[in-house]
């Protein structure tokens, strides 16, 4: 508590207790592990930030500071950011059990593709693909759809990573997850206008992904990578602590050799 307090965000304090907790008898053990991947992901963010500047950042409207209102919207998105997720993590099973069912790849593909076509055709050409590409063209005007729209797209897109991930399809989950994420997070922002966009984005990517992924950093450093503004990690911090509790202990979306959830 009182490195939060001194530093101002609970990532110091987190991060300083991952040391402590880590480290073995004898100076800088923790360090000495540490050293290998630091220099190599310094090695590589360096890189690509000098010859090809990228930037996940979603230009969303820049966001204010916290406000008590802020506090409570935070918890209730991300902990409804990680029910979405929780359901396409159940779902996630049976829809392997299904293709399975058909016992010829070819088949199982054919029957993956057609219904990937049909959530298109629901979701709009929006929906398609990974997302990372489209999922900046409906942040860039989040008043452009209605509530009712990116509620569609988020839950199309969500179905579409079941579906793909359990035919035979090759693809990652984490940019189809922030897609489903971001739309959820404009949901939000247009049912509540008071509720300011980046808040109700970052929130929304953190619960999804905490549910996908189980990864606490990777959900809460990609979430805060999309706004781009330290002023919202406090509340994205408060926000996990429900998410977390939503999601820990149960089902993942990964399957054993038999086809059951792993936990």
């Amino acid at each position: 508590g009182t490195i939060g307090a001194l530093f101002g965000t609970p990532i110091a304090a987190a991060l300083i207790l991952s040391e402590s907790l880590a480290s073995q008898p004898g100076p800088g053990a923790f360090w000495d592990r540490l050293f290998a991947p630091l220099a190599a992901g310094t090695a590589g963010a360096l890189t690509m930030s000098l010859l090809a500047e990228p930037s996940f950042d979603l230009s969303l409207p820049a966001y204010s500071g916290p406000h008590w209102g802020d506090l409570l919207s935070a918890l209730l998105i991300a902990s409804a950011g990680a029910l979405l997720g929780m359901v396409a993590v159940y779902a996630f099973p049976v829809a392997h059990r299904a293709f399975q069912a058909l016992r010829y790849p070819v088949l199982a593909l054919t029957a993956g593709g057609l219904v990937l076509g049909l959530l298109g055709a629901l979701g709009g050409h929006l929906t398609l693909f990974k997302g990372l590409d489209e999922v900046k063209e409906i942040a860039a005007d989040p008043d452009g759809w209605s509530a009712g729209e990116f509620a569609v797209m988020a839950v199309v897109k969500m179905a579409a990573l079941v579906i793909a991930a359990t035919c035979g399809f090759r693809g990652g989950r984490i940019f189809p997850a922030v897609f489903a994420g971001v739309a959820l997070g404009l949901c939000a922002h247009a049912l509540v206008d008071a509720v300011p966009p980046a808040l109700a984005v970052s929130c929304a990517v953190l619960g999804v992904l905490l549910a996908v992924t189980r990864q606490g950093w990777v959900s809460l450093f990609t979430a805060a990578v999309l706004v781009s503004d330290a002023s919202v990690l406090p509340l994205l911090c408060a926000a996990t602590l429900p998410a977390w509790l939503l999601v820990t202990g149960r089902a993942q979306m990964q399957l054993d050799e038999e086809g059951k959830a792993l936990r």
